[in-house]
């Protein structure tokens, strides 16, 4: 799929760290100037997934035409960009609101701590800067592109039951068998968030995956009738799908932005690039730039260069 959700972004990967320790062993939280001079080499982070690794070039060309060195460096998942991102092995992240916000609160406070992410993304980013900035990090401002969770159910469900929204669902009394992953069961956003605002039955999970092609045929099939996905899934359409509405914002607000270790990155000049970047970004752009890459097999480095380019954020 072309990207993952919050509990996606946050599964550990095996042999990850080995992943880390050779890429990262050279570097070593240095400032600019000790990088080499000039403007310097900036190290910017990715997570696995397509949509983070086309932010992640995006991030890189823009930052080249500033006139830094960039290069991006490829890390399973925040639990291991996120030690490096505040140790300076890596220097700027593309980040998600609400799932930095939490992640970072459950670093401080645990993971059973009260959520301070919401769907209002003001609160919510003053919320991140707190607890990022005693870790030596620092929040750009958030843009309009958004990338949450969402459900999906087939055109011909949602004609049958008259289905814009989540609440139409929970209103249609239908009994619906939900392609998730495992954590949705307990999930606040996922199956008891459903069923507790919106008043869904749902009888059972199918463990098919978070956006999977599994989860989403099995909808298309009807052995299932939602899938869990995201707003920027460029592939709903292969397979029938359609959002429902999340009417009463179950979903927290997961605006894309900028994160920089403050030493290393703290620039006023990395931060004007970057801000030139986040105000033009969309979620549109971003199912657009997702789609070229999962449904249309371009390299994320050629798909960045071409969006840049049409946007003129960047020099031909």
């Amino acid at each position: 799929m072309s990207s993952r959700s919050r509990v996606a972004r946050t599964a550990v990967a095996a042999g990850a760290v080995i992943t880390l320790a050779a890429g990262l062993a050279a570097c070593g939280g240095k400032s600019l100037e000790e990088k080499g001079g000039g403007k310097g080499e900036l190290v910017i982070g990715s997570a696995g997934f397509t949509e983070s690794k086309v932010l992640a070039e995006i991030y890189s060309r823009v930052l080249a035409d500033a006139g830094y060195r960039t290069r991006v460096q490829t890390l399973a998942n925040r639990e291991l960009y996120e030690p490096a991102l505040e140790k300076g092995q890596i220097d700027v992240v593309p980040e998600y609101a609400s799932t930095l916000a939490e992640f970072l609160n459950a670093k401080k406070n645990g993971s059973k701590a009260k959520p301070v992410a919401s769907s209002d993304i003001d609160k919510t980013v003053t919320a991140l800067e707190k607890l990022a900035s005693p870790r030596g990090l620092k929040v750009l401002p958030a843009g309009r592109a958004t990338d949450q969770n969402a459900f999906a159910v087939s055109k011909e469900f949602a004609a049958e039951n008259k289905l814009k929204t989540l609440s139409d669902l929970g209103a249609s009394k239908q009994k619906i068998k939900l392609a998730s992953g495992e954590e949705c069961e307990t999930r606040v956003f996922c199956k008891p968030g459903l069923e507790k605002t919106y008043g869904i039955d749902i009888t059972a999970l199918d463990p098919k995956g978070v956006g999977t092609p599994q989860a989403k045929q099995a909808v298309k099939d009807g052995t299932d009738q939602l899938v869990l996905t995201t707003t920027t899934d460029a592939t709903l359409d292969n397979f029938g799908l359609v959002l429902l509405k999340d009417d009463k914002k179950l979903q927290n607000a997961d605006n894309v932005l900028p994160v920089v270790n403050a030493k290393s990155a703290g620039d006023k000049e990395i931060a004007a690039a970057l801000g030139k970047l986040t105000r033009a970004l969309t979620t549109e752009d971003l199912i657009t730039l997702n789609r070229k890459v999962d449904a249309e097999r371009l390299k994320p480095a050629d798909v960045a260069q071409a969006y840049l380019e049409s946007k003129g954020l960047v020099k031909k």
